[in-house]
């Protein structure tokens, strides 16, 4: 079986940010989304993963290299445009050949991983396997419609839902997807959705399964999805202290602090992380937060947000609910009269008090 990882969407709702960096990999909890798709799928003793790539490859090429470090082998498929997923599937089929394969997101992150719904496709051995999860706002998502036990019809963000049931980015395959690829026609986006081609399988007697997740998922492409993916899996991590913390600090519940931070005269608050050589200085650092590496916070405080690397915050008395990218430096400015001096890209959204 083999794996293909989802990477070449523009990541248009978290701009600016995705202006310069793939959304992919977007630090959580200080680990770039791609690699807990990764470790999810190495996990469930898939070793062949081809990554579907656009505009960000390069980028992504460095980040994620050969997959050695995983221990697994990574093929790069270049998608000419995002022409939607049906298209991506069209685009890796040298890649896939007549293997069975799992497809994956690689913006969406889900706590149980994807090993139980591996294990159930390999048993059971339907066509194709979606994975689906209950929802109270069904008609923001693809939903499926259920009968005795099997998927009937699939509806792209339905006025009034048919079920509670919303599709999650995850799908299992076998060979039969490409002929199913190949019968359907471009949605009125111009894409090759992913669910014409499930639906066209269940239209010519194929067998599609669901397979229902009990944990939490996001689909971390929104800010708030995003930060809320942060909190889950802070919740999850366990305090270590291999950095400096001096005297003067406080620490307070769980607290990762990485190799070369240093705490000095602050108060952390967790469950956070501070990545390595960051320096938190006269701050205080409220829960759910990652710093990433090479950040110095001096003077100001911030909670339930993501700041990136090499990025500098000085003298703002507090940030919180945020996403810093890399490089940036936020700080008050000495100068009178007192005014905002702002260069911002496009899309940014900046709240003032």
């Amino acid at each position: 079986m083999k794996a293909l990882i989802l990477s070449g969407g523009e990541g248009t709702r978290l701009r600016p940010i995705t202006h310069t960096s793939a959304k992919q990999l977007i630090p959580v909890a200080n680990k770039p989304i791609l690699y807990y798709v990764i470790e999810a799928v190495k996990e469930a003793g898939i070793n062949d993963i081809g990554i579907v790539v656009g505009q960000t490859e390069p980028e992504i090429r460095e980040a994620v290299g050969d997959g050695s470090q995983w221990d697994v082998k990574i093929s790069y498929i270049r998608q000419e445009a995002p022409l939607g997923l049906a298209h991506a599937v069209k685009t890796a089929r040298d890649f896939l050949g007549d293997s069975s394969f799992v497809m994956f997101l690689g913006d969406n992150l889900i706590k149980e991983g994807i090993s139980s719904l591996v294990k159930e496709f390999e048993r059971n051995k339907p066509n194709a396997q979606i994975l689906l999860a209950r929802v109270k706002d069904a008609q923001r998502f693809g939903v499926a419609e259920l009968k005795d036990g099997k998927v009937t019809r699939l509806v792209e963000k339905p006025k009034e839902p048919p079920s509670e049931l919303a599709l999650v980015g995850v799908y299992m395959f076998d060979k039969n997807i490409f002929g199913a690829v190949d019968n359907i026609k471009p949605s009125w986006r111009n894409e090759l959705e992913i669910t014409d081609a499930i639906q066209y399988l269940i239209d010519n007697g194929m067998r599609v399964e669901p397979h229902l997740i009990n944990g939490w998922w996001k689909d971390t492409g929104k800010l708030e999805d995003l930060l809320e993916a942060n909190r889950l899996i802070l919740e999850d991590c366990q305090g270590k202290i291999e950095g400096h913390v001096d005297s003067q600090s406080k620490v307070v519940g769980r607290v990762i602090v990485g190799k070369g931070a240093e705490v000095i005269n602050s108060t952390v608050r967790g469950p956070i992380i501070v990545g390595e050589n960051s320096k938190i200085i006269n701050s205080f650092i409220g829960p759910f937060t990652s710093i990433y590496y090479d950040v110095t916070i001096a003077n100001s405080e911030i909670e339930h947000s993501i700041v990136l690397e090499k990025s500098k915050i000085s003298d703002i008395r507090r940030i919180e609910d945020s996403l810093i990218g890399k490089g940036v430096e936020v700080s008050r400015s000495p100068l009178k009269p007192r005014c905002y001096r702002l260069m911002l890209g496009d899309a940014s959204r900046v709240g003032i008090i």
